[in-house]
């Protein structure tokens, strides 16, 4: 396969470490993400590397035997050194009080420090949950739930494992994972992901089931809240993106992997050591490894590499993964990085070699439609709130993130609908249906559309001489009025003599009516920079008359008001 084919890939800079051996122990702080390289107990030195960290903390401590576990505490202050299973040790000498406590049986815990929430494994079967969520020195006990174990015979004892357990943050909310090996129904021997939610408030529910369609070893990822499955025997992983559409039943949702199962993306591993060494070839990195180690949300940790990873997604090999666009659409715009490559399928889907049909390009847009306008009302609203004096509550307003999902009219027009216009090989009829859609979903959503979406719909009617289409978009306010289209439509009346009386109608228009916005702009300016991009393409003489009366077009627009 090539680079294209595959979606996941290791970060290109992980942090190195001393692999792990018999003098050398490692461990992982999940809280910091840092990683701690023990040498003989820590007499020979402790190494403490992150993937943030621009120095690593060096230090020695006396070897009081053996380490079961050390960390720091938040922001490296504090450190605590676990020698045996009931003793934690501080190195320097601190003053501890006990603000909290409750008696509870506990077979195993699980810490997610995103959410600064313990889980607690209760019961003989050790899977009833007790979680407690700490904030600002207090300790607030949620209500207990329990995971439902799969079906097992009689001679057997079914029990919840740590190993199936994991937790993480999926868009904004909190997750328990349980990897259930065994389905529950008696039809599917697949194995699946369970997601429980977890509120602040509220009891733990099951909502999502993952399925995975196949039995073995499997680890779990969360990477740009999608859910990324690792199975070790295929040396394969799919994703799972809970936003999308699943089959509800009422009470869970089950959703399929987004895309086909593929390998993360093969990793070589530079040599280290002198120049005459470092010049041989990399070595392939050994992927799906049994020494991995997978923790939240994306970190893979091989200790007898001596190297920590984050997982990341490549979007761009998705696009050609995942065929239907609507789909694809609601897929990228949930991602971090998606801008440029949404306006690279945008663009894809209208080429000549990859064009699609009219329903589908009327979908992308309304969806692109959809995000910007919620952006735009969460701006508006934040406005209104600022000036009604709000902004001092408590807690304070927060202003609207613009993330890359909002694509807004400039950067459709500049990436893909101006460059589309200019493809002298693509039918006329369709590279204006397709402008007049994007201007349809505007107005569906209740946005204002910009004057030049307006000028490039003119203009490319003008250089097919669709006159009479023209006259139809104004008569009927399919274009909406303004000064500038008023402005544009007197500079074609030497070629189309009716354009006089359309701009006069125009202004004469309630003021009300008559948006103002954007009339300051020089068209000429506009023009020039439409034409430019053309190079030594030969322009149109409808394109000379319009650059040319437009230089004028305003000063006699002054003096007929």
């Amino acid at each position: 396969m090539g680079e294209e084919d595959y979606y996941l890939e290791l970060c290109e800079r992980p942090v190195q470490f001393e692999k792990a051996n018999p003098v050398n122990c490692v461990f992982f702080d999940e809280a910091n993400k840092q990683v701690f390289a023990v040498r003989s107990g820590g007499a020979t030195g402790v190494v403490v590397k992150g993937p943030d960290d621009r120095n690593p903390i060096s230090f020695r401590m006396d070897d009081k035997g053996e380490v079961k576990c050390i960390k720091f505490s938040l922001e490296n202050k504090i450190l605590a050194v676990q020698r045996t299973s009931k003793t934690v040790v501080l190195p320097e000498k601190r003053s501890l009080k006990l603000l909290k406590s409750h008696n509870i049986n506990v077979n195993w815990y699980m810490y997610c420090p995103e959410s600064a929430v313990i889980l607690l494994s209760t019961t003989v079967l050790e899977n009833v949950l007790q979680p407690f969520y700490f904030r600002a020195g207090t300790m607030t006990k949620l209500p207990k739930f329990e995971i439902e174990l799969p079906a097992a015979p009689k001679s057997t004892k079914p029990s919840l494992s740590e190993r199936d357990i994991a937790m993480a943050t999926i868009y904004g909310q909190l997750y328990v994972l349980f990897l259930r090996h065994h389905s529950r129904t008696s039809n599917s021997t697949g194995a699946e992901v369970v997601l429980y939610h977890l509120p602040r408030e509220g009891s733990c529910k099951k909502v999502h089931i993952l399925k995975l369609n196949r039995t073995g070893k499997f680890a779990l990822n969360v990477v740009d809240n999608l859910v990324v499955v690792h199975h070790q025997d295929t040396e394969t992983s799919v994703i799972f993106d809970i936003k999308l559409r699943g089959e509800f039943d009422g009470t869970v949702t089950f959703h399929h992997p987004v895309l086909p199962a593929r390998s993360i993306q093969p990793y070589q591993i530079p040599l280290a050591g002198p120049a005459a060494v470092t010049s041989q070839s990399p070595v392939p990195c050994k992927l799906y490894s049994s020494s991995w180690i997978v923790f939240q949300p994306d970190i893979i940790i091989s200790a007898s590499q001596g190297y920590l990873w984050n997982l990341q997604v490549k979007l761009e090999p998705i696009v050609n993964l995942l065929p239907d666009k609507g789909r694809l659409m609601d897929f990228l715009l949930q991602r971090k990085e998606c801008k440029m490559v949404i306006l690279s399928v945008c663009s894809q889907m209208l080429s000549e070699s990859d064009r699609v049909a009219l329903p589908v390009v009327a979908t992308v847009f309304d969806k692109l439609n959809h995000e910007y306008k919620k952006y735009l009302d969460a701006e508006q609203s934040y406005t209104v709130a600022v000036e009604a004096g709000q902004s001092r509550s408590n807690p304070p307003l927060k202003r609207p993130m613009r993330t890359q999902a909002v694509v807004d009219q400039s950067d459709l027009y500049t990436h893909v609908l101006s460059p589309f216009t200019e493809n002298k090989e693509m039918p006329h009829k369709f590279v204006i249906a397709v402008l007049m859609e994007y201007i349809r979903s505007l107005n569906q959503f209740q946005i204002t559309v910009q004057h030049y979406l307006h000028e490039l719909v003119i203009k490319t009617l003008v250089q097919h001489n669709l006159f009479y289409m023209l006259h139809q978009f104004l008569q009927y306010h399919v274009l909406s009025d303004s000064k500038p289209l008023a402005c544009l439509l007197l500079s074609l009346e030497s070629f189309y003599p009716p354009a006089h009386q359309l701009s006069l109608d125009m202004l004469k228009m309630p003021q009300s009516r008559l948006k103002t916005t954007c009339c300051s702009i020089p068209y000429s300016v506009f023009l020039n920079s439409e034409t430019s991009v053309c190079g030594g393409t030969r322009v149109s003489p409808q394109e000379n008359t319009v650059k040319n009366m437009l230089l004028f077009s305003n000063r006699f627009l002054e003096t007929k008001l």
